[in-house]
C-alpha cells in the first residue's frame, strides 16, 4: 500500500511544476495541469482512482464552477442582454447539435456518448476568455463585457444540458429541483445577513456557510443522477452581486480553490488521457475540432455582423467563443466516471477541448486582436 503522504507529495509537486510552466509560458495553468497530468498518468503511474484524490478533484470542480458563476456582473447582463443572450445561446446550441450528430451518425458512438460529445464541445472557456480580456484590457470595454456575458450564457446552457439530459426522473429529481429553487431564492438575503453578522472571524464562517450549501446541493444533485456543478453554477450566479461587497472573502476562496483543489481536478483529468488513444484517434480529433469551430462560426459570426460588429471584431468574438476548457473537461469526465463513454472516447474529447483552448485563442490574438483605433472608433460599424 502506498504511503498517502508520498502520493500527496507527487501530486502537489506536479501542480507546482504546472504553475511554474504556466508563469514562464503565459499559458493557462489549467491547460498546463491537464498536460502534466497526461504525462503523469501515462509515464509516472499516477492513479486517479484514489478515493481522497477523487473527492478533492470533485470539490475543485464544484468550487471552480461556483466561482465562474459568481464572476457574472448582473448589470452587464441587463445592459447587453440581447447581444449576450443571442450570441451565447447559438454558441451553445449549434456546436451541441453538430458534434452530437457527427458522433452518433458518422462516428457511430452510442446516443448517450454522442450527447456527452455534444455537451463537451458546446462549451466556451470562461477561464481562457477572462484571462485574455484582462491581459488586453478589454474587460473594461463594452465589447469585452459582451463577450464575457455571452460566455456565461453558453456555459449555462452546457451545465443545464448536462443536468437535464442525464438526470434520473424520479422523486429525487423533484426534491432536487424544489430545494434548489428555494435555496437560490433565499440565499442572497440570508447570506447577506450571515456575512454581515459573522464576518472577520479567523475561522472564516462565511466560507464554511457557502461550503455547507454547495455540499448539500451537490448531494441532492448526485442523488438525482445529475451533476453537482449545476447547482454550484446557479448558486454562483445568484450571489454574484453580493460577492462584489466581500472582495476579501472572494480572494480567500479563490486562493483555496486554485492553490489546492483545482490542480487535483485538472491533473486527474489529464491522467485519464491515453496517449495511444490520441494517436489512433487523431483523425477523429481533428474532425471534431473542425466541427466545433465551424458550428461556432455558423452561429456566432452572422449574429455579430447583425449586431453591427466590424468584421475584425466579429472574427475576434467568434474565435474566443470557440475556445473550450473547464466545462468541456468537466463534461467529459462526468461521462467517463458514469461509464457513458470509454477511456478512448474520453481521451478524444479532452484532446479536442485542449485544442480548442489553444488554436482559436492564438489565431484571435495574432490576427484579429482589436486595435486602439477599432475601439476608439467604436467596435460597432
Amino acid at each position: 500500500m502506498e504511503n498517502t503522504w508520498f502520493v500527496a507529495m507527487i501530486w502537489i509537486g506536479l501542480a507546482l511544476l504546472a504553475s511554474v510552466i504556466s508563469m514562464r509560458t503565459a499559458i493557462s495553468v489549467a491547460l498546463v495541469e491537464i498536460c502534466v497530468g497526461v504525462i503523469g498518468g501515462n509515464y509516472l503511474g499516477l492513479d486517479p482512482r484514489t478515493e481522497w484524490i477523487t473527492f478533492l478533484a470533485g470539490f475543485g470542480a464544484i468550487l471552480l464552477t461556483f466561482l465562474a458563476g459568481a464572476e457574472i456582473e448582473p448589470e452587464v447582463i441587463r445592459k447587453y442582454g440581447k447581444e449576450s443572450l443571442c450570441i451565447g445561446l447559438l454558441s451553445f446550441l449549434l456546436p451541441f447539435l453538430g458534434a452530437m450528430a457527427y458522433a452518433y451518425y458518422i462516428a457511430e458512438w452510442s446516443l448517450d456518448a454522442a450527447r456527452i460529445c455534444g455537451i463537451a464541445l458546446s462549451t466556451t472557456s470562461v477561464a481562457v476568455v477572462y484571462a485574455v480580456m484582462v491581459e488586453t484590457g478589454l474587460n473594461q470595454t463594452d465589447l469585452g463585457k459582451i463577450i464575457l456575458a455571452a460566455c456565461f450564457v453558453t456555459d449555462l446552457g452546457t451545465v443545464l444540458a448536462l443536468g437535464i439530459i442525464f438526470a434520473n426522473y424520479n422523486i429525487w429529481l423533484i426534491i432536487f429541483g424544489v430545494v434548489t429553487a428555494v435555496v437560490l431564492l433565499v440565499v442572497p438575503s440570508v447570506a447577506r445577513w450571515f456575512f454581515s453578522t459573522f464576518k472577520g472571524h479567523v475561522s472564516e464562517p462565511e466560507i464554511k456557510f457557502l461550503f455547507l450549501i454547495l455540499f448539500g446541493l451537490g448531494w441532492l444533485a448526485t442523488s438525482a443522477n445529475s451533476e453537482a456543478v449545476l447547482p454550484a453554477y446557479l448558486l454562483g450566479i445568484v450571489v454574484a452581486g453580493l460577492f462584489k461587497e466581500y472582495k476579501d472573502m472572494v480572494r480567500q476562496l479563490r486562493t483555496v480553490t486554485f492553490a489546492l483543489l483545482t490542480p487535483f481536478y485538472f491533473l486527474k483529468a489529464g491522467t485519464i488521457v491515453s496517449i495511444p488513444a490520441i494517436i489512433s484517434g487523431f483523425s477523429l480529433i481533428l474532425i471534431l475540432l473542425a466541427v466545433k469551430v465551424a458550428a461556432k462560426f455558423i452561429g456566432v459570426y452572422p449574429l455579430a455582423i447583425l449586431f453591427k460588429f466590424s468584421h475584425r471584431i466579429s472574427m475576434y468574438t467568434t474565435l474566443l467563443m470557440s475556445t473550450g476548457l473547464t466545462f468541456g473537461s468537466i463534461s467529459a469526465l462526468f461521462g467517463y466516471s458514469r461509464g457513458i463513454i470509454t477511456q478512448d472516447q474520453y481521451t478524444i474529447l479532452v484532446t479536442v477541448v485542449i485544442g480548442s483552448a489553444v488554436i482559436p485563442t492564438l489565431i484571435a490574438q495574432w490576427f484579429f486582436q482589436p486595435r486602439k483605433r477599432d475601439l476608439q472608433g467604436g467596435w460597432q460599424k
